[in-house]
């Protein structure tokens, strides 16, 4: 009999990824036993494969479709190698230009020194590059992207080379519907992440006028066009009590999740909002207490309350932020940060950094890992100080932070995150500092707190006492 690999199955391997598969539009390369792999390798419409339980099984899966003599597969399913390690994603800032000036951002319109943009040929030649890595999934960010005068080029440029963007971060000004249409004409479908903060309070932390109408108005359109959308909401003093009406506001609509994420002591927010910035206690305290009315509510959207708690009200489940281990699933060898392992990010200048959220403090303090303007992006994951920062393990932090080495919860919390630690501990160089805000939710008795007054839902990620 003589298979082949559907259009949706992408046979590939990378240096400690032997045997895997990309289902078409799913972000994660999937696994496949040694077995499996091989068989797959035969289904190319040239060989005759005889037919077993594997086959069977893969068939079954839709992993493999029987073909007439000939038929091979698409230019993207045909297996491919890759000589370096495995990162399906990339994290891709294309500029640092914005047309708002919001007040918590270093990306504001009038911060001149970081208004550094991708020109459109270099950006096309970053494609190639992750193409030829096997990166797979984009995220879109700024700055606001659609300020970039080839936005929508950029994405046309990630489809066309069999990569897709999977997420797209944007404040919603320029989303109209011709945009929806043309995305929608070249098969683009992310998932639309669009800051909104709070009913009442959206103009003022993102100083214009007629902002908040502007966003909604972009949700319900995204939203009527079938693309889903996700809320990122800024929480501080001002806004922090508007955050159910807020949740209850974009549940009716149909926004799928709301991302609450408590605004950091970061310059300029300090220098614009004054003490408007919630201490960690507070913000604890105050998310736990939406938390509690947002499970009584009756409400369908999943939230994720930053660093701290993910609600899944379908399965009325939830997952404890600061748990990156639980009970008895913890290993030394577990990356310092799976999403930076697992993603690679880029800043509007160029600059390859562990993850976006560091890409300001990074140069506030002149730290710089490699610049793709400099560097080919193979050569900057193969060695070098990216490399050492994505690759260290929680052993690793272990070993450096006489804190983390002695605490109770250190293997729950595998030192946090790192970012966090970077930003809050002033380990500036080595990206081992401890993550203060995670010690402060352990210490003083956040899980147990918030364990028990979520104890009607199930808790996804429980840990011994």
């Amino acid at each position: 009999m003589y298979f082949t690999l559907p259009d949706t199955v992408a046979l590939r391997s990378w240096q400690r990824v032997p045997h895997a598969y990309y289902y078409k539009n799913h972000p994660y390369a999937l696994p496949l036993s040694e077995r499996e792999f091989a068989v797959m390798r035969q289904c190319d419409g040239e060989h005759d494969v005889e037919f077993d339980e594997t086959v069977a099984a893969l068939a079954m899966r839709r992993l493999i479709v029987s073909c007439e003599k000939g038929e091979r597969p698409s230019a993207w399913s045909r297996y491919r190698h890759y000589d370096n390690r495995y990162f399906p994603k990339l994290n891709l800032m294309i500029t640092g230009k914005c047309n708002y000036n919001c007040l918590h951002c270093f990306n504001a319109a009038d911060n001149a020194p970081l208004m550094t943009e991708w020109a459109f040929d270099d950006l096309c030649d970053l494609f190639d590059q992750a193409r030829d890595l096997g990166v797979y999934a984009f995220t879109i960010t700024g700055g606001e992207p659609m300020v970039h005068k080839r936005f929508m080029d950029v994405l046309r440029e990630i489809h066309k080379r069999g990569m897709f963007v999977e997420e797209l971060n944007t404040n919603g000004f320029f989303l109209t519907q011709e945009i929806l249409d043309q995305m929608k004409d070249f098969g683009c479908d992310p998932l639309m992440k669009i800051s909104y903060d709070g009913l009442g309070h959206h103009d003022w932390i993102r100083n214009r006028p007629g902002a908040e109408q502007i966003t909604l108005d972009a949700m319900r359109l995204c939203i009527r066009n079938g693309f889903r959308v996700k809320a990122q909401t800024q929480v501080h003093r001002k806004n922090v009590d508007a955050m159910l009406p807020t949740a209850e506001l974009l549940n009716d609509m149909g926004v799928c999740e709301t991302r609450i994420i408590r605004t950091t002591e970061v310059p300029r927010w300090t220098a614009n909002a004054g003490d408007a910035c919630l201490e960690i206690r507070e913000y604890y305290e105050k998310m736990l207490d939406f938390a509690r009315a947002y499970i009584k509510s009756g409400m369908q959207m999943e939230i994720d309350v930053w660093q701290m708690l993910r609600l899944y009200p379908r399965s009325r489940s939830f997952t404890i932020v600061p748990v990156l281990c639980a009970e008895g699933e913890y290993r030394p060898t577990i990356p310092g940060c799976k999403g930076n392992r697992g993603m690679i990010a880029v800043s509007s200048s160029g600059d390859i950094v562990p993850c976006m959220q560091l890409s300001g403090v990074l140069l506030e303090h002149g730290i710089h890992l490699g610049n793709l303007h400099q560097s080919r992006l193979k050569d900057l994951i193969t060695a070098g100080p990216y490399m050492d920062a994505i690759c260290a393990t929680v052993g690793d932090v272990r070993e450096r932070s006489q804190k983390c080495a002695a605490c109770k919860w250190f293997e729950y919390c595998t030192g946090g995150c790192r970012a966090m630690g970077m930003m809050y501990s002033g380990a500036r160089e080595d990206f081992y500092g401890e993550d203060i805000t995670k010690c402060a939710f352990f210490e003083n008795g956040w899980y147990e707190k918030t364990a028990e007054a979520l104890s009607d839902w199930k808790n996804r990620n429980p840990i011994g006492a």
